[in-house]
């Protein structure tokens, strides 16, 4: 009965099926396309590396690492694991937590990424799959109703705001500051809105990289970049085992454990999605093995530097915009990742793009995936427990990052680290809530996929 509901479902969806294969041209088309559809990809590195000030050729590392991480996972994704068109791309909660306890801890990104990996390990153990089990799978019903994935998204965003806007304007002391840092951003913001409005194919997909490439070129006019590092640089990039250094805080651990847990949850929504568009019924072990490529990939991503991974709904929307379900154009994106993400004159290219441009278009981007939080919570059926538990924790979530450093400061590391991130502070506070006061209450229709997104990003 479930196979036959889904057919007619699958037939108003994919033209080309989830097994069927492509032509070599197909595929690198399509695979360029999702690249292009993984936002993230370009910003969160340079705005990370230039966070802590680090010098050009571990920015590029970093480029090449997350193009890499991501490319690995979306293969075993597409052919090995969960074998759906799956594109795994950096997820922004842990962007957002590496920001935050990199600049807290007298480590640096040494102890942010030696804890990331420790906890991506834990994780990797939850959610072993064994017999089509998976301890993680018990938390799917609570986490999979919009009320909690809307605000999951809009806490997200909410965390790092601070390095969209702020960054874009820039310090006193920057060599644009600050008409040329607002003007060469302008530009570059209303290139990505006009090419995203007016344009449609692999030129809309190319959005960012365009608007990108205008807004470095008109700041270039005022500020001259050079790409001597460029023609310097190496040809491939050499992975290193934690190229930041290395260490481990126990509070930390519990820091990145509770943000790799909403990613997976939201990432099962969309596989789900995805199964039913193309007629396959996605069994429980099926979903448990692409859990677990989530995890495994945050491992890689600690152990060499990157982000762990989330699925994109942008690279979802694709699947539905061009009609074409199969698996093999994922691997073919999966490949080109990691071809792009070896390449290090390919990355530094990406480096001498300017704070202010990345930037600007990055305010433009968290904007709009906040706005996809709205959109997923005007699905909600609200009523006073729901409000209450929304309204609680979007405060909590928001209210901790105007904590007086004095009071910061006189508080455990663990509680300050849970105020600093409102997508742990928050999204805690939503999770309990609602499995009190809703859970009960939520209807069928609440929980079904095609109401469900991931956070985005």
């Amino acid at each position: 009965m479930q196979q036959a509901a889904a057919a007619p479902r699958s037939a108003a969806v994919f033209d080309i099926g989830i097994d069927e294969r492509l032509q070599l041209p197909q595929l690198i088309l399509l695979g360029l396309q999702n690249i292009f559809g993984m936002t993230g990809m370009f910003v969160f590195p340079g705005l990370l590396g230039r966070s802590f000030q680090l010098p050009p050729e571990q920015i590029a590392y970093l480029y090449g690492m997350s193009f890499i991480v991501c490319g690995i996972i979306t293969i075993l994704q597409s052919v090995l694991l969960l074998r759906l068109p799956i594109a795994q791309g950096p997820y922004a909660g842990s962007f957002a937590a590496l920001l935050a306890v990199g600049h807290l801890q007298s480590g640096g990104l040494g102890a942010a990424y030696g804890s990331f990996f420790v906890a991506a390990l834990i994780w990797c153990a939850v959610t072993v799959p064994i017999k089509g089990f998976s301890l993680i799978g018990i938390f799917g019903r609570f986490l999979r109703a919009p009320i909690i994935s809307g605000m999951v998204v809009m806490l997200i965003m909410i965390q790092i705001a601070n390095v969209a806007l702020p960054n874009w304007i820039g310090l006193p002391t920057s060599p644009g500051f600050p008409l040329v840092n607002l003007a060469a951003g302008g530009l570059a913001v209303l290139t990505i809105i006009c090419v995203m409005l007016f344009t449609s194919g692999l030129v809309r997909r190319c959005a960012i990289l365009i608007g990108l490439a205008i807004g470095t070129l008109f700041y270039a006019v005022f500020k001259p970049i050079s790409f001597a590092a460029v023609a310097a640089a190496p040809i491939l990039v050499t992975p290193r085992l934690f190229p930041f250094g290395f260490g481990v805080d126990p509070e930390l651990v519990i820091v990145f454990l509770l943000v790799l847990l909403p990613a997976s949850m939201g990432s099962m929504a969309l596989y789900q999605t995805v199964a039913d568009w193309g007629g396959v019924k996605l069994s429980s072990g099926r979903m448990s093995e692409g859990v677990f490529g989530v995890a495994l990939g945050s491992v890689v991503a600690g152990l060499f530097g990157g982000f762990s991974t989330i699925v994109y709904p942008d690279n979802i929307g694709m699947l539905r915009a061009t009609r074409v379900g199969s698996r093999y154009a994922t691997l073919a994106a999966g490949i080109l990742l990691i071809v792009f993400g070896g390449c290090i004159k390919f990355d530094m290219l990406l480096v001498v793009v300017p704070l202010p441009v990345i930037s600007a278009a990055a305010t433009l981007l968290f904007g709009i995936v906040f706005m996809h939080g709205v959109h997923i919570l005007a699905q909600v059926e609200w009523d006073d427990r729901r409000l209450i538990s929304a309204g609680l924790a979007f405060l909590v979530g928001l209210g901790g990052l105007f904590v007086s450093p004095e009071a910061q400061q006189a508080m455990p590391l663990i509680l300050r680290l849970l105020l600093q991130q409102p997508v742990i502070s928050g999204g805690l506070t939503l999770v309990i809530l609602h499995s009190i006061l809703c859970h009960r209450a939520e209807s069928a229709a609440d929980v079904a996929p095609d109401a469900v997104a991931s956070p985005r990003l």
